[in-house]
């Protein structure tokens, strides 16, 4: 894991994020030799589904005719 001073990392801020975010790997971040903060990269977020797409299986139930009756009367 790499280590920086807080003046460092205040003076270089942006750029040390981007680095955390390409290279998938934590940074340290010191104040006075002792750890003050450590970066870790973002999860990766689960494929979720949007809100318009979250009825898409009730369609598939509905055989994807949902102007149609529901129920067959004959």
């Amino acid at each position: 894991m790499k280590e920086i001073g807080i003046s460092e990392f205040r003076a270089r801020c942006g750029a040390l994020l981007k680095e955390v975010y390409t290279s998938k790997q934590p940074l340290r971040v010191m104040r006075r030799g002792e750890p003050l903060v450590e970066i870790v990269p973002p999860t990766p977020v689960s494929n979720r589904r949007n809100f318009l797409g979250s009825g898409r299986e009730t369609f598939d139930i509905l055989d994807n005719n949902i102007v149609g009756p529901i129920i067959d009367f004959t």
